[in-house]
């Protein structure tokens, strides 16, 4: 009898890496400020050039993907649109949110994920909990990522952001002790925006979540679309209130992928020689017992690598997935072995079931999470 051949498998597709050295979240603030000198690198607006007051809003979870898809549901967004940024790696809001505060990759400020690797044990950074406890007194935050947020700015960065992240670990270790205006609806980012506009500040950081929070809940349906829709009414009404010579930039730090209940649970094949989890679904590091990283990664390709990259450590760092060579410290937050899916599925961790209800995902290095908006509107509406 003869076999059958084993079937072909269509090559992955190629991950989009952060554009650390030009389009990028990382480079926004910076590249911002610059332009109110007048200097504007060439993927931003020329609309920048020589603004008294900027303000920054960031969109959590607001795709160039998911945006392109529905025109019609964000025209005030649609019609502002420059084109795409790439966020960084992981593409979650803990790693990337860091670089856009304070310039840098995730290899330099050490905030590598949503979950990462702290001695023995896992600090959920958007929690700060270590192991399911609070963790601001053990890991403190300004010691576990220094560098401070909004370098070259004029003055303190006046933030207006969700009340209820004013106390946070991961607000200290992202905004440093920044002044937190806080709001309860989303009205109240107007508000808040506009009262500091009116103080004169001449750069101010704004946060909604909405959008993330819709997508994680209810996926990329009705729900979705409901919520983008009110955002763009938001952004109108932050346009609205802009007084001369101040320019609104909306941008985002990820996009989306709806993953419902497809879930991937690691079994013995890989998890023999695997001590930790660390990461999330769609960016799972594998943190392997001594001498056992190379029989994992290739029981993890064997496995998963038709529905996932699978990358050692040192790969990551050495394509530059993080933007650098980590220093020590930050290098033992990493696992041994990353799954990052390029399908929609995600990889189970037990010890952090709360991610089971999350209809729509990021982390991963596909366009859907990669790619966020940059859009720009002056005062007089150009």
């Amino acid at each position: 009898m003869v076999s059958s051949p084993a079937p072909v498998l269509p090559a992955p597709p190629e991950p989009v890496l952060p554009d650390f050295d030009g389009p990028c979240i990382a480079n926004l603030a910076s590249g911002l400020m610059a332009a109110r000198g007048g200097q504007v690198a060439d993927w931003l607006p020329a609309t920048l050039t020589g603004a008294r007051q900027i303000v920054l809003l960031v969109l959590d979870g607001l795709g160039w993907v998911q945006l392109r898809e529905r025109p019609a549901l964000a025209p005030c967004l649609t019609a502002a649109a420059h084109g795409p940024l790439t966020s960084v790696a992981p593409s979650t809001t803990a790693a990337a949110l860091t670089s856009l505060t304070t310039g840098l990759p995730p290899a330099v400020h050490g905030v590598v994920g949503y979950r990462v690797g702290a001695g023995p044990g896992v600090l959920n950074v958007l929690a700060w909990r270590l192991d399911g406890a609070d963790a601001r007194t053990s890991i403190p935050a300004r010691q576990f990522q220094p560098f401070p947020p909004f370098p070259g700015a004029p003055g303190s960065v006046p933030v207006v952001s969700r009340a209820e992240y004013a106390s946070t670990g991961f607000s200290a270790a992202h905004l440093a002790g920044l002044p937190l205006h806080g709001w309860y609806t989303a009205s109240g980012v107007v508000v808040g925006v506009h009262q500091q506009l009116e103080a004169g500040e001449p750069f101010v950081y704004a946060y909604y979540d909405g959008v993330d929070r819709t997508a994680h809940a209810c996926g990329l349906g009705a729900h979705y679309d409901a919520e983008l829709r009110a955002v763009d009414r938001l952004v109108a009404d932050v346009v609205g209130i802009l007084p001369p010579g101040a320019v609104l930039v909306v941008t985002a730090d990820h996009g989306q992928v709806e993953v419902g209940p497809s879930v991937q649970v690691l079994g013995p094949e890989v998890m023999d020689g695997v001590t930790l989890l660390s990461g999330e679904g769609r960016f799972r590091w594998l943190h392997a017992r001594p001498g056992a990283a190379e029989d994992v990664a290739a029981a993890a390709e064997a496995t998963f690598g038709h529905l996932a990259w699978v990358r050692t450590k040192e790969t990551i760092i050495d394509e530059g997935w993080l933007g650098g060579e980590p220093v020590p410290a930050v290098a033992d937050r990493l696992g041994d072995v990353a799954l990052v899916p390029f399908e929609p599925t995600a990889f189970m961790d037990p010890a952090d079931t709360g991610e089971l209800r999350l209809i729509a995902r990021h982390g991963s290095l596909t366009p859907a999470e990669m790619l966020v908006p940059l859009a720009v509107w002056a005062a007089d509406g150009s």
